[in-house]
């Protein structure tokens, strides 16, 4: 029941997130593409960056540039200290149990990666099953193909409907005693659809089976708190929550990771090396051969730090607020089909407009200054499954606007025109 207090709260949350304010951040925005103020509604690919971000990335290399960990002089410090920062304000954003869970990787792709060429080639045996779903991004397939033709494996896969929404009593057919693993999407990037991924744990976790979540495109829509969900893994990437490339998190369950070996080996991952044998270093520096990326594990730091001071709740409002005004008012465009129309959605609209390629109607948008993203969103099986080749995406940030989604309308009308 809502009480007094609650909608107090929310009118209080939403009087704190001013857009044009948290647009002015964002400098990227403030720019004409082809004459025309920038629509930039690609965020699914990568977010933009405000200010205080850049400047961190900056002062790094200005101020602190050293490496890290190793060094006794001042910089080498003051850069570790940065950097190590970084990761607890990381460790309390996802609310996991301890700074040794928060592994830096480069990306979602290589967090996926390295549990399964580490957990996945230790733990699985020939005929062992691994069950994914019809609606992955192709970095939580590959990974699984490439493992399973390795060790002879068996990918399985959970259907979806004609909406984009996962068939959950089939997904809990599908365990048996070959079941060993469940890697499964958060927040579809082709369909927008939000899986309800603290069930789904709960249900492989009965059949005494462990889960990672792909949360690429989960982090910067709402909070996650992985103790929470109790999932054994979460990976992200810090490009689409506002923050750097080539930076991203693997949370891992300490217990697991422990017994997990070293996905690469080198530099700070190692406590000792002979030529006859080499000890591993603790968590999480055993999992992070080499020079990381510091810089952007320092812009990450300050994109945490960004998300907090802005608060963070109320700009998940705004935008929740500019995505329903979108999915009332493109569905009204005769011709236009959203493909995927799933009851739990985020901030993803992909669709066709019938006798129109989605590569055509990128390239007029563009020339109206509006960015999407066309293609198959390197997710080719979800493409298949609605019997498509493509679609157009647009997909929302909390600095987007009602007044972009009636430019995009206006946009697609454009499209129309010229093909008519």
């Amino acid at each position: 029941m809502t009480t007094t207090r609650d909608t107090l709260l929310q009118v209080e949350a939403e009087k704190s997130f001013d857009v044009e304010r948290i647009r002015a951040e964002f400098p990227i925005l403030n720019q004409k593409v082809n004459g025309k103020p920038l629509v930039y509604l690609d965020n699914a690919a990568t977010s933009q960056k405000p200010q205080v971000v850049i400047d961190a990335i900056s002062r790094y290399y200005l101020e602190e540039n050293s490496n890290i960990h190793r060094g006794v002089h001042f910089l080498s410090d003051k850069a570790t200290q940065s950097f190590e920062a970084a990761r607890r304000k990381i460790q309390r954003f996802i609310n996991a149990a301890s700074q040794k869970e928060i592994i830096y990787v480069r990306g979602t792709t290589e967090a996926i990666n390295l549990v399964a060429q580490t957990y996945g080639r230790r733990n699985f045996r020939q005929g062992d099953e691994i069950l994914i779903s019809a609606m992955e991004h192709h970095s939580n397939i590959v990974p699984w193909q490439m493992l399973a033709e390795e060790k002879g494996l068996v990918l399985r896969v959970i259907p979806m409907n004609d909406r984009g929404e996962l068939f959950l009593d089939k997904y809990e057919s599908m365990f048996n005693e070959r079941t060993r693993f469940v890697s499964v999407v958060h927040v579809s990037n082709a369909l927008g659809t939000i899986n309800p991924v603290r069930l789904m744990i709960s249900i492989a976790h009965s059949h005494g089976v462990p889960v990672l979540i792909d949360g690429a495109q989960a982090v910067s829509h709402g909070r996650i708190d992985v103790r929470d969900l109790d999932c054994d893994f979460y990976a992200f990437s810090g490009h689409k929550m506002y923050g750097p490339t080539g930076v991203g998190i693997l949370y891992g369950k300490e217990h697991l990771l422990e017994a997990m070996p070293p996905y690469q080996g080198g530099g700070d991952m190692i406590r000792t090396v002979t030529y006859q044998k080499t000890t591993y270093n603790d968590l999480p520096y055993k999992f992070e051969a080499g020079t990381p990326n510091i810089a952007g594990g320092v812009g990450l730091g300050a994109t945490i730090d960004f998300l907090n001071r802005i608060d963070f709740d109320a700009a998940i409002q705004h935008e929740r607020e500019v995505f329903e005004y979108a999915s009332a008012v493109l569905p009204e465009i005769k011709g236009l089909r959203v493909i995927g129309t799933a009851k739990e959605k985020a901030s993803v609209h992909s669709f066709t407009l019938e006798g129109i390629h989605p590569h055509d109607i990128g390239t007029i948008l563009d020339d109206e200054g509006i960015a999407i993203r066309t293609g198959h969103h390197c997710a080719q099986p979800v493409m298949q499954c609605f019997n498509i080749p493509a679609t157009a995406r647009a997909s929302f940030a909390l600095y987007n606007t009602k007044e972009e989604v009636e430019t995009l309308v206006k946009g697609i009308y454009r499209v129309m025109e010229v093909f008519e």
